[in-house]
């Protein structure tokens, strides 16, 4: 590579990263550890710790409505870091940015809320065929309140959505599509722009569950057009406990309040109830005014890296990583999907995955085992589950390395 094309191209500092994230720097069982469970939880940088300790040490109070300097600091944070969030998605506005629980409970509060005036008996939810638990059983439980039915939308061999038999599936009772925006078992990205397009021209509307998609490359809901979209903070750098539902502006004054109490009413008399505007009218109660700001933090932390830089540096880890197993004897890759974002699912020939999870952490690798919260998926391929290991922006090309090492080790003993 000549200079000039080796100037165009940026290098990522993954060890400038990685001094940012105190937790990656210890040993676990006498080993350095070999953070790869991202998929189920990003650690925090400095920076997210830090916002956080700062609210707590200097300007804890309720927010909204308080007559005193700290509710009015904490207040400004609090609806600062919506604003950030919004910015960060492109929402039109702020006020369709509603916190919540996490991504779970985004979904929960679309499967209640829209669905509750909207479906009829006999109404289709087509769902993903390799969907996370929490976007099949809140729309199972809307079915059962509304008779309303959930097809998933099938899959093909090589772990991606069946197109052809989604244009299929669609039709006049389909009322809504929900679809993760990236599989948390597989990895695969689905094509949610043409997903979303060919609903709305069946006239359905959209739920995509982004909380494998946000940390990777920046999401436009604008551009994607999608009805909801949803993530969580806890795989974007941020704390546990905090979520975001994106929704469009006529979905979110039209459906119901999802909770009842304070902050969601404008007047509570014993004759009736005026809810609030947007957003709080789905926000009831004391929020995670901690949380929102620890995500806004992390939000800024990834605005201050070079994202096309660290999705290289992502790619590249996969693609190293898939090398190896091309030559690792008995090792048996689970989803094959032409695209695919930086998640390592696999079953090791003869072995059960419980069992290489745990001679893995012996050696101070973390990966996670299981179905991964997508039984269905699981069930379809005859598998108990798989392990599974996942990359991020601070993992390096000498830890993947170290993952098939202790690989190596395992079998040896299974």
């Amino acid at each position: 590579m000549n200079r000039a094309s080796s100037m165009a191209v940026p290098a990522f500092d993954v060890e400038a990263v990685r001094r940012d994230f105190p937790i990656l720097q210890q040993t676990i069982n006498g080993k350095p550890l070999v953070y790869l469970d991202n998929a189920a939880t990003t650690q925090k940088p400095n920076q997210v710790i830090d916002a956080i300790s700062h609210f707590y040490r200097h300007d804890n109070a309720n927010v909204h409505r308080g007559a005193h300097t700290l509710s009015d600091r904490a207040t400004m944070a609090f609806e600062g870091a919506r604003v950030t969030t919004q910015k960060f998605i492109n929402a039109p506005s702020p006020e369709q940015v509603i916190w919540t629980r996490g991504c779970t409970e985004a979904i929960n509060l679309v499967a209640q809320c829209f669905a509750a005036a909207r479906f009829e008996p006999g109404d289709e939810i087509l769902v993903s065929g390799m969907a996370h638990h929490s976007n099949i059983v809140p729309w199972q439980m809307a079915a059962q309140r509304t008779g309303a039915k959930v097809i998933p939308i099938p899959v093909t061999e090589h772990s991606e959505l069946d197109m052809r038999a989604y244009r299929q599936l669609l039709g006049p009772r389909t009322r809504l599509v929900a679809v993760e925006h990236v599989s948390n078992s597989m990895g695969t990205i689905h094509p949610i722009e043409d997903i979303i397009a060919l609903a709305h021209g069946a006239g359905a509307q959209v739920l995509i569950d982004g909380a494998q998609a946000v940390a990777h490359w920046p999401v436009d809901v604008e551009a994607l057009g999608a009805d909801f979209y949803t993530f969580s903070g806890h795989k974007l750098f941020g704390p546990t406990g905090i979520g975001v539902l994106y929704g469009k502006r006529e979905w979110l004054e039209s459906m119901p309040p999802y909770q009842g109490g304070g902050e969601m009413i404008e007047t509570v008399s014993f004759e009736g109830t005026v809810y609030n505007r947007l957003p709080y009218k789905y926000e009831a109660g004391t929020p995670d005014i901690a949380g929102a700001i620890g995500l806004a933090a992390a939000i800024d932390y990834l605005g201050g890296l070079d994202r096309e830089a660290a999705a290289r540096h992502e790619a590249a880890l996969l693609e190293h990583a898939l090398a190896l197993a091309a030559d690792f004897p008995g090792f048996k890759l689970v989803g094959r999907a032409e695209h695919k974002t930086c998640v390592l699912s696999f079953l090791l020939e003869g072995t059960h995955p419980a069992d290489v999870g745990t001679l893995l952490d012996q050696q101070g690798v973390a990966v996670r085992t299981g179905h991964h919260c997508t039984q269905p998926i699981m069930d379809s391929l005859a598998i108990p589950g798989t392990v599974r290991a996942s990359f991020s922006i601070y993992n390096t090309h000498n830890e993947v390395e170290q993952l098939f090492s202790a690989l190596h080790k395992a079998q040896t003993f299974l």
